[in-house]
């Protein structure tokens, strides 16, 4: 148990150092929200919800962003 919380820490960690935060922080507050649910909990499905995108244009959004999908 201690492993997994310890791999959904580090991959939380390199979406954090990997995003464009100038980016993010340029968008709209839902988008804004959007991305930043992700880049902390990693579930695309329910990141592009909270944008209102479907999965691919967030996706899209987040390669933009520059997020790593980890």
């Amino acid at each position: 148990m201690e492993e997994w919380i310890q791999l959904l820490e580090e991959a939380r960690e390199i979406r954090r150092r990997g995003a464009d935060w100038h980016f993010i922080n340029s968008l709209p507050p839902k988008l804004r929200l959007a991305l930043t649910y992700f880049v902390e909990v990693g579930d695309i499905y329910v990141a592009s919800r909270i944008a209102g995108m479907k999965v691919g244009e967030f996706d899209e959004l987040r390669r933009k962003a520059k997020v790593p999908m980890v």
